[in-house]
């Protein structure tokens, strides 16, 4: 009997599957859902150590955007694709530009003189995505993004809080702003961006105010219902404006009777709306209170939102967002973006995917 060694078998199968033999299995077989999830993180270029962790797991897409700070819209193209040279050297591709506002847009939220001009800046910006092939830009015309809080998870693991009463005990606005002008803004602004994403090739995700209540530091603020949205994209009815789906803001907003996480994601899915999906989880509201939790501890059905996605044929990017940080992190750099909890998370999302049969890459 021929003894079969570790070198004869790995010999023996090499020559198997270069007959054909063997076939190399794809992460989705011809029965699963349409669609196909773009695992990303947030990264910068110096952070070197963070990229090196990302290829180790496979996420190979990164969300980023160049500065341009003292770059005129004559420059914006030459800048973009610096960075997104910059990035393939590092081994990852861009997959969307998250910057809530990339140039001013103080007069254009306002609706006041200087607009015009705020707008030039703006189509001159998505044109030039467009041209270096940078497909998704999730942007926001609100405020907030504060915390008022930290809380203590699972093995002593610090997450960050939004206690609405609380914020009411911070700084003001530098400007208080009605709803009626914040739509009439935002309407006037759709209106004429939403013809040159579509002749660029560029999709407009708006991200939902964070938190998602009204008022919030003594100004309205607007994108904080799925209502809200059906609005927004009445305005232009083109799979080019749509929401940046922040799965921790649409879980703590109110909703109609009927309404849910779930059937919101899957009408806007459904609809070719979502242009990015931030994969979060919340516990409580934005009216009271909420804290970020670990990704396999919230209350959302997180294998069920992957579904929802992948069925409706979503093909986009997926990061995950606002982890608790872990054992030897310092939870108050950066809170909600310490390392070890996105690995955790990324983990987790991966093994859902894969148990379920859902493509990504």
């Amino acid at each position: 009997m021929t003894k079969v060694t570790r070198r004869s078998w790995i010999k023996g199968n090499a020559a198997l599957a270069a007959a054909g033999a063997i076939p190399t299995l794809p992460r989705q077989a011809a029965a699963g859902p349409p669609g196909r999830i773009i695992l990303s993180h947030v990264l910068s270029l110096d952070q070197t150590d963070r990229i090196k962790l990302c290829l180790q797991m496979g996420v190979r897409h990164v969300v980023s955007s160049p500065s341009l700070r003292g770059v005129g819209p004559d420059q914006y193209e030459a800048a973009m694709r610096k960075h997104k040279e910059a990035w393939a050297e590092a081994g990852m591709k861009v997959a969307v530009y998250e910057v809530m506002t990339p140039v001013p847009a103080d007069n254009i939220r306002r609706g006041t003189p200087g607009r015009d001009q705020e707008l030039r800046n703006w189509i001159a910006y998505v044109e030039a995505m467009g041209k270096v092939g940078i497909p998704v830009l999730c942007y926001n015309f609100g405020q907030g993004g504060r915390r008022t809080g930290r809380v203590v998870l699972r093995g002593g693991a610090i997450s960050t809080e939004h206690d609405y009463e609380a914020s009411k005990k911070l700084p003001p606005a530098a400007e208080a702003l009605t709803e009626d002008q914040l739509w009439e803004a935002l309407t006037w602004f759709i209106q004429r961006i939403t013809p040159v994403c579509e002749k660029a090739g560029v999709k407009m995700g708006y991200h939902p105010n964070d938190p998602s209540v009204s008022p919030y530091l003594g100004s309205a603020q607007i994108m904080i219902s799925p209502a809200a949205y059906r609005r927004l994209f009445a305005i232009a009815d083109s799979p080019y404006n749509g929401v940046s789906f922040c799965q921790g803001n649409f879980r703590s907003m109110k909703y109609a009777p009927g309404e849910d996480i779930y059937s919101v994601a899957t009408e806007f899915a459904e609809r070719k709306k979502i242009q990015f999906v931030h994969f979060r989880d919340v516990e409580g509201t934005a009216d009271t209170r909420y804290h970020e939790t670990f990704h396999d501890e919230g209350p959302t059905d997180m294998a069920r939102m992957l579904q929802i996605y992948a069925r409706s044929g979503f093909v986009g990017p997926l990061r995950t967002d606002h982890a608790p940080a872990m054992e030897g992190e310092d939870s108050e750099k950066n809170p909600g973006y310490a390392m070890l909890g996105h690995i955790h998370a990324l983990g987790f999302a991966k093994g859902i995917m894969q148990a379920l049969n859902i493509a990504y890459e």
